[in-house]
């Protein structure tokens, strides 16, 4: 019997910052739209927040990490949760879009890459481990994910390592209320080749950009506050049209994946969809459904945990698959055989999926 090559995922780690920031932690902040101060109290401001967006708190990085470092701790997780000689890998993907920001700055400093940080940090001698960057947007993680699986079933390689680190809190406008859905975070997966008889792992994956109309949904800005002028830039986005854009589009590219890999939603165990918004992803999964010709999402398909993590962009999925695969999300866990649906959506607009088998 003819053997097929699979990538499937061998280790997987997190790095979850321990300063845990409460909503209360906005009570002093003076929020502005449109240039003008918004006249409500700030506890109605955030409580409207968190309704909005289920969001209650969010995780930020202590004042002497760098998104390497906390990238680093993840991957460390990854490769002894795989079992493996570090040496071994291949590549070191590191998907971000701010790269390293220290405290108190707004300046970002990507040189060398973070993967190679990274590298470095780790003590990886092997110059055939290949370190590069992903600048992809919040769905940076799985598009490297992607990658992973074009160099595995080309043959180019054999473990691959895709991290997804961001910490956004140092490039957030502390004037403007999207302020409060960004967080920190880091993680890591490990993806490796398998020859086997039957196909599993990554099955088939979709990406798409739509970057004529919707490029300038989420982009670098000046801070609200009008009588800022340090030349700083911030983290902006046109929230209402990006759910819009999200809830329409997403779906779409989902079933795409499925469709491609011969399955149906049917056949969908589990989704670990990018924690931006947790009304939106409940829009986005009822609209997959309807797409199908369903009306309602099963129970238990879609592990959350926007709600005490906030939206760390590219550390989103992984951070969310390790905390599965470690039964740290009450409720859910993946057998053999199951099929898991990966999203995410973010700044291009990027969209993408993959479905994997495990």
């Amino acid at each position: 019997m003819s053997k097929v090559t699979n990538t499937i995922i061998a280790g997987t780690g997190s790095y979850i910052p321990g300063n845990i920031v409460s909503g209360d932690r906005f009570l002093e902040s003076t929020f502005f739209e449109n240039g003008n101060r918004i006249d409500r109290e700030n506890a109605e401001i955030i409580s409207k927040f968190s309704e909005i967006t289920e969001i209650v708190e969010r995780r930020y990085a202590c004042p002497d990490q760098l998104n390497n470092h906390i990238g680093a701790k993840a991957a460390a997780k990854a490769i002894e949760d795989a079992l493996i000689d570090k040496e071994t890998l291949d590549y070191i993907i590191f998907c971000h879009n701010f790269g390293d920001i220290p405290t108190g700055s707004n300046r970002t400093d990507v040189l060398p890459s973070l993967a190679a940080k990274v590298k470095q940090q780790l003590g990886i001698i092997n110059p055939d481990c290949v370190a590069y960057d992903i600048i992809f947007g919040c769905p940076g993680w799985v598009q490297g994910a992607i990658q992973a699986d074009y160099y595995i079933k080309s043959g180019d390689a054999k473990r691959v390592m895709v991290i997804g680190a961001e910490t956004l809190s140092r490039i957030i406008d502390p004037h403007d209320r999207d302020s409060m859905i960004f967080s920190d975070g880091a993680g890591a997966v490990i993806f490796e080749a398998e020859e086997a008889a039957e196909k599993r792992g990554i099955l088939a994956h979709k990406t798409e950009t739509h970057a004529v109309n919707y490029g300038n949904l989420l982009t670098m800005g000046k801070g609200s506050n009008p009588d800022e002028n340090n030349g700083n830039f911030y983290l902006k986005m046109n929230g209402r049209k990006l759910y819009e854009f999200a809830v329409i589009q997403v779906p779409q590219v989902i079933k795409k994946a499925i469709d491609k890999a011969d399955l149906s939603v049917d056949d969908i165990n589990i989704v670990f969809v990018h924690q931006a918004n947790g009304k939106m992803d409940t829009a986005i999964m009822k609209r997959l459904f309807k797409l199908y010709g369903k009306d309602t999402v099963p129970e238990n398909l879609v592990p959350m945990t926007i709600s005490w993590l906030g939206n760390s962009s590219v550390a989103t999925v992984p951070t969310l698959l390790d905390l599965v695969l470690k039964g740290e999300v009450q409720g859910y866990n993946v057998k053999p055989g199951d099929v898991a649906v990966f999203a995410s959506v973010g700044a291009g607009m990027h969209i993408n999926a993959f479905i994997y088998r495990f």
